[in-house]
């Protein structure tokens, strides 16, 4: 199994350009890679990712999960 993120732009569509921070390798757990998002989101938000998306291989595991702070 290997747990990759989607990122999103704001309209929800897959982000085109990769910001600083983001990685495309696989987790091998998903526990690491929600670590990752707990350790980049804020990287993320400021170069363009507005929301992200969790997959176990092909599966949907949750998402979009916004990156924006709760107002």
């Amino acid at each position: 199994m290997s747990w990759t993120w989607i990122y999103q732009n704001e309209d929800g569509t897959p982000s085109a350009t990769l910001p600083p921070g983001a990685v495309f390798t696989p987790f091998p757990t998903q526990a690491d890679a929600e670590a990752f998002i707990g350790q980049t989101w804020e990287e993320l938000l400021a170069g363009g990712v507005d929301s992200v998306t969790l997959y176990e291989d092909d599966r949907e595991v949750y998402g979009p999960m916004s990156l924006k702070p709760a107002e």
